[in-house]
């Protein structure tokens, strides 16, 4: 793999926040030699049937972040969700920070301002969005090294944020049980999914790994934390040298019988903004349904 600037002795304390109505898992990630913390992968509330945006879930975040008297200085994005909507710029409203997100967010803005015909007005460059990372690109929460690995697969601006050992790995895996995500929207792909896992199974066995999603496969108590080893041995769609042939034909298979997720139409509207929700020419938050598009 890359020479990425892996550090294992830097142990940061993760809180994990788990929001029941998409099943996403948040993490407030907390340098272990400062107040300094990153949050990962916020969520804001929504009501689609109503039309109604709510923030209890950022809400909680910030008042653990207050209450631990911590500087909050990464809002980090690991890529634009197609089943959550971002709650980053309410959050960073509130406690400051930058938000960051992966450089081939142009590429998701270029095909979905198409879909959602945003017109001109809606800037495809990322400038939505504090900072932009491409592959191996480091940045400090208080005196931590972390870095971002390009993970394409599931979206072509996937990312896997490393913090000491700890990796957020976004949809990139789900838990040994769980396997991996779908790769059928646009940009996906099975081939650089599989790519993409196999460079996260390159760090070290004992690196811990936290996923974005979770839904307790057979029952099971929901759970968000594993290791690579784990997921090397384990893992349902990769684990114990399943080929890259034989993970190609099952993701592709599977995917053919997923229905679209619930919140996709305005998760992708949103997202694409860095969490902002959209506009009329009335300056209005209002958000658009393409028919037959998607």
């Amino acid at each position: 793999m890359t020479d990425y600037p892996v550090n294992m002795n830097v142990k940061p304390h993760v809180q994990a926040f788990f929001d029941e109505a998409t099943n996403t898992i948040t993490y407030i990630v907390k340098d272990p030699a400062s107040n300094a913390c990153a949050i990962v992968d916020s969520v804001m509330d929504i009501d689609y049937a109503a039309g109604r945006i709510t923030f209890d879930h950022a809400d909680a975040l910030i008042r653990q972040v207050e209450a631990q008297g911590l500087e909050l200085e990464w809002i980090i994005e690991t890529h634009v969700h197609a089943d959550h909507l971002s709650a980053a710029p309410y959050i960073q409203g509130k406690l400051g920070g930058k938000i960051g997100v992966g450089s081939k967010i142009t590429v998701v803005q270029d095909v979905f301002g198409k879909v959602f015909n945003e017109g001109t007005e809606f800037q495809r460059d990322g400038s939505q969005f504090d900072a932009l990372f491409d592959d191996g690109d480091t940045y400090m929460v208080g005196e931590m090294q972390c870095f971002a690995m390009y993970t394409p697969g599931h979206t072509p601006a996937c990312m896997v944020h490393v913090m000491g050992d700890a990796a957020f790995v976004g949809d990139t895996l789900f838990m040994p049980d769980g396997g991996s995500a779908r790769c059928d929207f646009p940009g996906g792909s099975a081939e650089e999914l599989y790519d993409s896992i196999m460079k996260v199974l390159a760090l070290p066995d004992e690196t811990r790994l936290f996923m974005c999603h979770d839904y307790g496969p057979n029952g099971r108590d929901i759970a968000w934390e594993t290791t690579v080893a784990e997921e090397k041995e384990h893992n349902i769609h990769v684990g114990r040298g399943k080929t890259r042939q034989d993970f190609i034909k099952f993701r592709t298979e599977r995917d053919a019988q997923l229905a679209m997720p619930r919140l996709i139409i305005p998760s992708l509207q949103v997202n694409m903004r860095a969490g902002e929700v959209p506009k009329d020419r009335d300056g209005n938050p209002m958000l658009k349904v393409p028919v037959n598009t998607l």
